[in-house]
Order: structure tokens, then sequence, then C-alpha cells
């Protein structure tokens, strides 16, 4: 009789690690335990994440973001620029589970191919046309051409890209359930780091001449 009140128990203990491990996969950030808490950029300790400023020195300003309102300087590599708005420049943001980006595009200019590994993403065009696309873990490439007005999601992780195809200019806002998603941009990743030339080589197949003239385009 003990032997099965022990299995039982046993039993009714794995039902319930199986019950709570899903909880907290339900939210890209922590869900929140207080009205705000906005960030403490200047702490000294964080853990995943930033500890709250005293509520007596919380400010109407820390809600409040002017940074999407001036067009993004598009003179570099890429003919395009993005505006953060993530806990890092908005630190009423923190803990929310929140963020979004203003990204302006010169004619031809790209958001080159990035993943963020901390959040599923959406978007919309206001202005201008965008080719929009990405790649599953599988290598199943989708995309659409988008004008303003049109929204575009990108599940989390996944690498993906948008290129301005239009005549003129193009700008989009994009959207994050997460307040610091994080960016892996794909040529930075492997042409501006330091990355050996022999994994490069072997990886693509080439000689290390086209290896080095590719890593000169992103050397600052």
């Amino acid at each position: 009789m003990s032997a099965m009140v022990s299995l039982l128990f046993h039993l009714l203990c794995c039902l319930t690690v199986f019950w709570l491990l899903p909880l907290p996969s339900h939210s890209a950030d922590p869900d929140p335990l207080q009205d705000f808490c906005v960030a403490n950029l200047s702490a000294s300790i964080s853990v995943n994440g930033f500890p709250c400023k005293p509520a007596s020195e919380v400010t109407s300003d820390d809600f409040f973001f002017d940074g999407f309102t001036q067009e993004g300087n598009t003179t570099n590599a890429f003919s395009s620029f993005l505006t953060p708005g993530n806990v890092l420049s908005f630190p009423g943001l923190n803990t929310l589970g929140i963020s979004m980006n203003r990204v302006d595009f010169a004619p031809g200019g790209i958001n080159p191919p990035h993943s963020h590994p901390r959040a599923s993403e959406v978007g919309v065009v206001i202005e201008g046309k965008l080719l929009v696309g990405f790649v599953t873990t599988n290598n199943v490439y989708y995309s659409k051409v988008l004008t303003a007005g049109h929204m575009f999601a990108i599940p989390r992780g996944l690498v993906h890209f948008q290129l301005n195809v239009g005549d003129g200019k193009a700008l989009a806002y994009t959207a994050f359930n997460s307040h610091l998603p994080g960016a892996a941009i794909v040529p930075l990743n492997l042409f501006a780091s330091s990355i050996p030339n022999e994994v490069l080589t072997k990886t693509f197949q080439v000689d290390a001449d086209l290896i080095n003239t590719i890593k000169s385009k992103f050397r600052s």
C-alpha cells in the first residue's frame, strides 16, 4: 500500500512540474508586478533588465518619447537608418514588454538580413514601396512587396530584411513584444567581427581574398 501511495505522490509531482514549466513562455518579457518600473540606466547592477528608478524621481517625461519625429540620416553603406524606441532610449518601457523602431530608407536602401533573438515583430509601411521577406529554419523564403498602409509580421528569431524597391524614399515603423528585442545583423556579425577567415572561407567555399574584400566593406 505504501509503495502505491509513493508512486502516486511522485506521479502527482511530475504532473505539477510539467504543468508549471510552460507558464514562463507565455510572454517575451517577464510580467511587471507594479504599475511601472522606469529604467534606471545608470545603475551599476542589472539582472536580465534594469532596476527601477525610485518612484519619487519619476516624471511625466519618462513616459513620452520624441525620437521618431526626425528623419534618419541614410547616408551610409545600407542607405537606411534605424531609430530605436527601446528601453535604452525610452526608459519608461522597462518591464512593459514592448518597443518600436522607425526605419528610414533612401532609394535602393536596405535594412539588411538580421534577426531579433528576444521578440517577434510586426511592422507597417508608412511611405514608399518595400520588399519584406524572411526565411524559416527550413530555408523556406516568404516575401511580399508592400506599400503604404500594409502590415507585416516576422516570427521571433527568424532572419528577415526590408528593401526599398520604389523610386523614392520609404518609411516603416516596427513594433516588438520585448522592451529590448536585440538585433543580430548577419553581414556585420560575419564580416565586421573577429570570426577567423578560415571559418568564413570554409563556410562560404571561397578563398581568403574574397573574404578580405567583403570585410573591407564593413571596416569603420
